[in-house]
């Protein structure tokens, strides 16, 4: 069924991750395909209350594909987690004459989304964009292969240093829920010891892993650690460990932060944000509303944005079972 809608509104919220303007870009380029106005909304849902929109057409996106972050900006709202705040949202997007809604990010934007959805019915698509790579739905979110990327490249770097000194560097990589990062960059970058969320890996068997690492003949090594590790110690406190534990090893800490969220997009994500926009656009057009797009065997599918959140995205049990056997 064709819905009468006219102008689409599109938004950025949450952690930013690159490919995000790529994704705007795609929105606003399938808006003017099919003849329909498209407003980009500065700031998520702050901006939303505020009224603080800007017309787009396709020239207003040119250049953008490589740029990391999100030119719309992003925020993240108190008073959008209100009633009365939501109403001054749906105030400002009527106000604007706005009909439907692309909302680009993680978990707390499609809450938001589901919230505003439910009380003002109004139609909402849903992209995933966070690097984390932690919502259901989805093999790939927004972000998440070009983070892996560039960790990878750290990481090189950093074994290049751990060699040349005979050191043991424990690599912090972003996943406070979700070790996805951290399992396949550890993979990809030769890791002896990857710690992850998922997988209590217990601090004894982390030193009997070193320690069969030093027998086997390596001199140096690397560990790369999820901030959200369960072994109940922050990666500082697990140096401390590993030095007491094994004091022939000298033990370096990378946190390597945000710098995992910036930069040029990959590719990969480059060709996926413009897969998502135009999906999450023409379903609208469609008359779909309540779905987040996402990317299933190289397809792209919608999950309904309840199941997106109420679903866990699962760590690849078999890339675990790779990564013992690489470290061997």
């Amino acid at each position: 069924m064709m819905a009468n809608i006219k102008k689409i509104g599109v938004m950025t919220s949450g952690g930013d991750s690159p490919g995000m303007n790529a994704a705007i870009r795609s929105v606003v380029r399938t808006c003017a395909f099919h003849k329909i106005e498209c407003v980009g909304i500065y700031r998520g849902y702050e901006g939303m209350i505020e009224g603080d929109f800007i017309s787009l057409d396709a020239r207003s996106v040119k250049g953008i594909i490589n740029k990391g972050g999100t030119f719309l900006k992003s925020a993240r709202s108190k008073e959008f987690m209100t009633k009365e705040g939501r109403q001054k949202a749906y105030n400002a997007l009527k106000a604007a004459n706005i009909d439907a809604m692309v909302t680009i990010g993680g978990d707390g934007t499609f809450t938001g989304a589901l919230v505003f959805n439910k009380e003002f019915n109004f139609p909402i698509m849903g992209i995933p964009g966070t690097i984390d790579n932690d919502i259901f739905g989805t093999s790939h979110t927004l972000g998440y292969d070009t983070a892996l990327n560039t960790v990878v490249d750290v990481i090189d770097k950093i074994r290049d240093t751990a060699s040349s000194h005979n050191r043991l560097f424990f690599i912090e990589v972003m996943g406070r829920d979700a070790g996805h990062i951290a399992l396949n960059a550890g993979v990809g970058a030769g890791a002896e010891e990857i710690l992850i969320p998922e997988e209590d890996l217990g601090l004894e068997r982390l030193v009997d892993s070193l320690l069969r690492s030093k027998k086997s003949g390596k001199s140096s090594s690397i560990v790369v650690v999820a901030e959200g590790d369960k072994t109940g110690k922050n990666v500082f406190e697990l140096k401390d460990y590993v030095n007491e534990n094994m004091p022939e090893y000298d033990v370096r800490v990378s946190v390597l932060g945000h710098l995992q969220r910036g930069g040029s997009p990959s590719c990969f994500d480059r060709v996926l944000a413009s897969r998502m926009g135009v999906r999450a656009v023409e379903d609208l057009i469609n008359g779909k509303s309540n779905y987040m797009v996402g990317l299933l065997n190289d397809k792209i599918n919608v999950t309904p944005l309840e199941q997106a959140l109420k679903g866990k995205s699962e760590i690849n049990k078999e890339l675990i079972r790779v990564s013992d056997i690489m470290s061997t």
